[in-house]
């Protein structure tokens, strides 16, 4: 789990993982709903999840998660605000998840641990600009190469219709794409 922090001490280590449970959530079950404040930072051990909200009867995806991932409603567990957004199981997933409370306790013991969770959101941050690049300046295409690129298990895992929501894109110009590769 903190293999990409080497900086963290190992008591910090041991206390976090004290504060973790264990949860196994089947396909299509959510771990984060929207309205609902958003009470848990995750930690994907075994499958995948998709975040997304709903507009207009629509399912919109907003971003993936694979194993060895953080994954939250981020908005709503940093502003203690209702989530605007869903986050579903892709299949059968196993996550370590840690309540607010007990990860903001762990900060005033640990601040060495308060720096990993500042870099888990500097990475949050930075995918989600370049997500934002990406959809407002890359062809439908580019797009579709990219995550077969950088998040081929993406295209393994997600559904046709999940992906072509995730890339801003009809389902048909994904076949499209898809064909032509």
């Amino acid at each position: 789990m903190f293999d990409q922090f080497p900086d963290l001490g190992d008591g910090a280590k041991k206390a976090f993982e004290k504060e973790l449970d264990s949860v196994f959530v089947e396909k299509g079950g959510l771990l984060e709903q929207e309205g609902m404040v958003c009470n848990h930072l995750y930690f994907i051990t075994e499958g995948s999840a998709r975040s997304f909200y709903t507009r207009e009867n629509k399912d919109i995806t907003v971003s993936f998660s694979l194993e060895g991932e953080f994954l939250t409603a981020m908005h709503s567990f940093i502003s203690r605000k209702a989530s605007y957004e869903n986050i579903e199981a892709m299949e059968k997933t196993k996550v370590a998840r840690i309540k607010y409370e007990s990860l903001m306790g762990l900060f005033e013991k640990h601040r060495d641990l308060e720096r990993t969770y500042r870099l888990i959101l500097e990475q949050y941050y930075i995918t989600l600009e370049e997500r934002l690049i990406f959809t407002k300046f890359k062809s439908a295409r580019d797009r579709y190469l990219d995550l077969m690129e950088y998040r081929p298990k993406i295209i393994q895992r997600a559904s046709v219709g999940q992906i072509a929501s995730y890339l801003d894109m009809s389902i048909e110009t994904l076949s499209r794409i898809r064909a032509k590769i």
